[in-house]
C-alpha cells in the first residue's frame, strides 16, 4: 500500500463522493485508519511526544493502581483465578509499575493472567518490549469471561469520538466535516436527525456532545464484568455534569492545533462523558461508585506517603518529585480535570472510590524504587 494517497487526500475525497462526514467518523479514521491513523502508524507518547499520560508523569501512579487492583482482587475473595484487563495501554508503563506492586503479593501473581487490549501495531510492540508475558486481545469481544475480571483503562475513553450537535434559533443542527469551495477541510452544519434534543438545557450556539462509541464501549465492559463477575477502573479527562461544550482537540508537541489541519499526524481527543457513561453502566446492573476527582482518589490511596518515601530514599530528587506529586493531584493540573469512574459486580464497595473504603491502601513503603 506504499501508493496510496495520504489520509487527508483521501478523507477529502470520501467526502466529494459522500457528503460531509461526521465528526465522530472524522475523528476515528484520524486515529485508527489503518494506513495513515495516528495510533495505526505513528503513536508519539511523553515528553519528546505529543502528549503525556500520567503513568509517564510519575512511577506512582502505576504503583498505587496495582495497590488498587490487590486489595479489588482481595475484596473479591481472592479467587484463584483472575483476568487482569488493560484497555489503551500505551507503551506499557502503566502495568510495569502495576507489576512492581503485585510482587507484595505472589499469590496474585499466580493468580493473574494480564491481557493487553490493543489495536495498534507500533504500541503493541513496545508494550511487548516491557511486559513480553502479557497476552494482547484485539477486540473486547475476546476478552474472557472464564474467571473474575479487573479492568483498568487510563485514557481510553477520550479516544472514542462523539458527535456535536449545535443549537441555532432555528433549532438544532449537526457539526459535519465538508469542504470549502477550494477543496479545503471545513465545519459546516447539516439539520439534526427530527427530534433531537441534548441532554442538557441548551442556548444558541452552544455545542452537545453525544458519543455512542463511548457508551457502547461502557456498554460492553458492563457485559463483561457482569458475565464474569468483578470490577473496572476508568480513569480521563472529561465532564461530571450533562453540559455544552466543543471538546474536540488536537495534539502535536504538546501543543493545540487546528484539528482539520494533518489528518492522521496529531492525536485527536474528546472529553469522556461520565453522566452518560455512569447511566448507561447503571442501566445494565453494575454498583456505580461515586465519580471521584483524579487527586482526591490518589490521596486516599496514599499518595502523599508514597512521594514522602520516595524523598526521603532520594534527597538529590525531592524537587523533582514534588512537582510530579503536584502534576497528578493539583486543582489546576490533572487533579480535578482527570475524573474515576468505578464500576462493580455484583455490586459491592470499591477502594478509594465508595465511602466505606476511604482508608489508604498503603503506607508508602515498599514498591517504589
Amino acid at each position: 500500500m506504499a501508493d496510496l494517497p495520504p489520509l487527508k487526500v483521501r478523507l477529502t475525497e470520501q467526502i466529494r463522493l459522500d457528503g460531509p462526514m461526521t465528526i465522530a467518523d472524522y475523528m476515528w479514521a484520524c486515529l485508527h485508519d489503518p494506513y495513515g491513523g495516528y495510533y495505526a502508524t505513528r503513536p508519539a507518547l511523553g515528553a519528546e511526544g505529543d502528549f503525556i499520560t500520567a503513568p509517564l508523569v510519575s512511577q506512582v501512579f502505576g504503583e498505587l493502581l496495582g495497590l488498587w487492583v490487590l486489595q479489588v482482587w482481595q475484596d473479591m475473595g481472592a479467587p484463584e483465578r483472575i483476568n487482569l484487563v488493560e484497555t489503551g495501554p500505551g507503551d506499557g508503563t502503566l502495568m510495569a509499575d502495576m507489576h512492581r506492586a503485585f510482587a507484595l503479593m505472589p499469590a496474585f501473581q499466580t493468580a493473574a493472567t494480564i491481557y493487553m487490549l490493543e489495536a495498534s501495531a507500533p504500541l503493541k510492540a513496545r508494550q511487548l518490549e516491557r511486559l513480553p508475558h502479557i497476552k494482547h486481545l484485539d477486540s473486547l469481544h475476546h476478552i474472557p469471561t472464564d474467571a473474575p475480571v479487573i479492568v483498568i483503562g487510563n485514557e481510553i475513553l477520550d479516544c472514542l469520538p462523539a458527535r456535536q450537535f449545535q443549537l441555532a434559533p432555528d433549532g438544532w443542527f449537526e457539526r459535519r466535516v465538508g469542504l470549502t469551495e477550494t477543496g479545503e477541510l471545513c465545519i459546516g452544519l447539516i439539520p439534526a436527525p427530527e427530534g433531537f434534543t441534548a441532554p442538557f438545557d441548551a442556548v444558541s450556539p452552544q455545542v452537545a456532545e453525544i458519543s455512542p462509541a463511548q457508551n457502547q464501549f461502557i456498554e460492553a465492559i458492563s457485559g463483561i464484568v457482569k458475565s464474569a463477575s468483578g470490577a473496572a477502573l476508568f480513569i480521563d479527562y472529561g465532564r461530571d455534569t450533562p453540559e455544552a461544550g466543543d471538546t474536540l482537540q488536537a495534539l502535536y508537541r504538546h501543543e493545540k492545533r487546528d484539528p482539520l489541519e494533518a489528518p492522521g499526524e496529531h492525536d485527536l481527543t474528546q472529553w469522556a462523558d461520565f453522566p452518560s457513561l455512569m447511566a448507561t453502566a447503571a442501566r445494565s446492573g453494575l454498583h456505580v461508585a461515586p465519580l471521584t476527582p483524579q487527586g482526591l482518589f490518589l490521596q486516599r490511596l496514599g499518595i502523599e506517603a508514597r512521594f514522602e518515601a520516595l524523598a526521603s530514599q532520594n534527597p538529590d530528587q525531592a524537587e523533582k518529585l514534588f512537582h510530579q506529586f503536584e502534576r497528578l493531584t493539583a486543582e489546576d493540573e490533572m487533579g480535578t480535570l482527570f475524573k474515576v469512574m468505578g464500576l462493580s459486580y455484583p455490586p459491592k464497595p470499591l477502594p478509594a472510590l465508595d465511602p466505606s473504603s476511604y482508608s489508604p491502601i498503603s503506607d508508602g513503603g515498599d514498591v517504589t524504587k
